[in-house]
Order: structure tokens, then sequence, then C-alpha cells
């Protein structure tokens, strides 16, 4: 297939289209309401945490660049005394209609314990995605000492496409998608910036964790469900390791520290997790990228380096016209193989120069 006709754009549902189908992880260090309004005119869409610091701070740039620059022995410390600032509910709606008056689509995370409290202001502030995000959710979720949060409810109660994650396993995906979620989040502990599977010991490869969900997806379908976005989340370094997302079954990636090193990041080159500044078990750390591009160059190219940094969009094309995929969907459907050696495979002088794929 020729790869400039072949259909990378992303529905979810009848109402949310996006050109490309690349989300920006809800991480305070990438996206601000600057980075949300860029990457939404070029086609794709970033997550803003409404638990983070643009929601405590009326003037965030001050606090990310305290955080950006403090050394690694006192990072966390700077990290929890950042996040001691209660988030205030006049910045969350500001911060919603500083990006729609952007003119592009807004999508807003929030912790589950606070979904049902802001959904109605995030509604009429005009977002257009609703992320619930936690270290790992479910449909069943047990305790005796708070209120849990229903999802059914949760989505009668919104007019807007309901996002939940995240998970990585077929039978909590399958109920999870039975309560009327629009989309899923697949993935735990695979960041540059996350440490869950070191704290936790929990998790599971992208690739398996995307294949399960979307089996459940198509099982959904069948049983007469609708279709619900299968969004891989986090793990994804280069552009082939986005196009081996896709092949596993999502329909969209949710990407994070490659957008870090974009000249528009909220840190400029800094990425840190969402349970980073947790004051009793921090599950990530900071991570210094770098700046390394522009963010329409990371998304859409033109690529200036060989590595596969730069490009994704360009990249996803090529992938779907070899593999002779019309669309996302159809590229569903490529046989994969499982071979660890497939990216060092003939490539002894790259290694040895440290040129291409030898450079990592």
């Amino acid at each position: 297939m020729n790869p400039d006709e072949v259909d990378i754009t992303f529905a979810m549902g009848e109402r949310f289209h996006l050109p490309l189908p690349f989300w920006g992880s809800a991480m305070d260090g990438v996206v601000d309401v600057d980075f949300a309004i860029a990457m939404g005119k070029l086609g794709g869409v970033a997550v803003l945490n409404l638990d983070g610091v643009h929601t405590r701070y009326e003037d965030s740039a001050p606090i990310i660049k305290k955080i950006a620059e403090a050394d690694r022995t006192t990072v966390n410390a700077v990290l929890r005394e950042a996040y001691r600032e209660p988030v205030k509910p006049k910045l969350i709606v500001d911060r919603i209609k500083a990006i729609k008056a952007a003119g592009v689509v807004c999508a807003v995370s929030t912790v589950p314990a606070r979904a049902e409290e802001r959904a109605e202001a995030v509604q009429k502030a005009g977002a257009d995605v609703y992320v619930v995000q936690g270290t790992v959710l479910t449909a069943r979720h047990s305790s005796r000492s708070y209120h849990q949060l229903s999802f059914e409810e949760l989505v009668r109660a919104c007019d807007i496409p309901v996002v939940v994650g995240n998970c990585v396993h077929y039978e909590t995906a399958l109920e999870l998608m039975e309560t009327g979620i629009a989309g899923i989040l697949v993935g735990v502990g695979p960041g540059a910036a996350c440490t869950t599977r070191g704290v936790l010991g929990v998790g599971v490869p992208q690739v398996t964790a995307t294949a399960d969900v979307a089996a459940a997806r198509d099982e959904h379908m069948r049983r007469g469900g609708m279709r619900v976005a299968v969004i891989t989340d986090g793990g994804m370094r280069i552009g082939a390791d986005v196009c081996k997302a896709f092949a596993s079954g999502a329909d969209a990636v949710m990407i994070g520290t490659p957008l870090a090193g974009a000249e528009e990041s909220a840190s400029r080159g800094f990425n840190w997790g969402m349970a980073t500044p947790d004051p009793n078990l921090p599950r990530g750390t900071r991570i210094q990228v770098g700046t390394k591009a522009t963010l329409r160059e990371i998304l859409v190219g033109p690529a200036r380096v060989d590595d596969g940094t730069q490009n994704f969009a360009g990249a996803l094309r090529s992938a779907l016209g070899v593999c002779g995929a019309r669309d996302i969907a159809e590229f569903q459907h490529t046989e994969m193989v499982i071979a660890p050696s497939i990216v060092s495979e003939g490539k002894v002088f790259q290694h040895a120069q440290h040129v291409g794929m030898g450079k990592s």
C-alpha cells in the first residue's frame, strides 16, 4: 500500500475523532495548557492532569522549573512539597476553557476518588474527554473505608466519552467495557519515569497486555457492545514501538517521555510519573531526556535523525503500507512473531559506530 493513502485517523464513539491516533500522557512535566493546544493543532490530543501542579498553582512554571532543577538527592522532597498545595476547582475550569478557546480538543485526567465530584464542572467547562486514571482500575474494586466509584453511574452522568485505566488483563478489561466506557488505557509500569514494577512487582509486557485487552474489545463487540477504544499507555520510545502497539491491537497510543523531549513540553526535557509525588509510596522518578526536537518533528516530521525518535505518524503510515493494511483496523490483524534479536540482527557496523539503531 502507498503510505500516503493509508488511514491512521482515530475515532472513539460517534462524536470524538482525531486526525492522529496519538495521546499525550497526563504528566505535569509534559502537558500544560500551551502543550495541549500545540498537540491539538497537530491533530492529536494531550491529556491535562487535574491533580497536577497546573491546577494547584496559578502560575505553575516556577514550580516546574524548581522540580527540573532539583538535584537527584533532593528531587523527591521537592516533588512532595510541590504537590502539598491543594487543587483549586477554579483552575480546573480555567485550564479547560483556555484549551478550548484555542479551538482544539480537550482531554483531562482525574484520580478515581475525585471523578464523580469533578464530572459536572469538567463538562460545563467544555472538556471533550474525561479520563479516570489509577495504577490499576477494575469494575469490582472493594473497600470498606471509602466509597467505590461506579463507572456505570459515571458514564451515565457524562455527556462526553469516559476513558478509564489502567488495565492489562482480559477479564478485567471486559468487565470495564461492560460499564459503558468509551476507551481503556493499557499498561502497568512500562513508562520510562515509572517505578511501579520495581516498587510493587506488578506489570505485564505491553504487547501481551495490549493483545489481551484488544481481545476483550473484540469479544465485547461480539456480544453486541460498542467498540471501546484500546489505548496503549507507556513503554514506547521510538516509531517501532508505536507501530508494534497498533499491530498488537491498539486503536491509539498514549506517550509521555518522547514528548517530554519536545521544545514545547512544560519542563523542556524532564518527565516524572503521576505517582512520583505520592507521600507514602512513590512509584516513579524524575528523569531527564533533554530537548531533542519540536513537537511537530516528533509527531509528523520531517525527521532530522535516523533512530526512530521522530515522525511517529510517518513511521505508522509506512508500517501500514509495508504490511498491506489500508487502515489501523486492518493493521491490527498483522501477523506478529517473537524475535528478540530483530533490532540487532545484521547491525554490527551500526552498533560499532554508534549510528542509526546502534545509538542506544
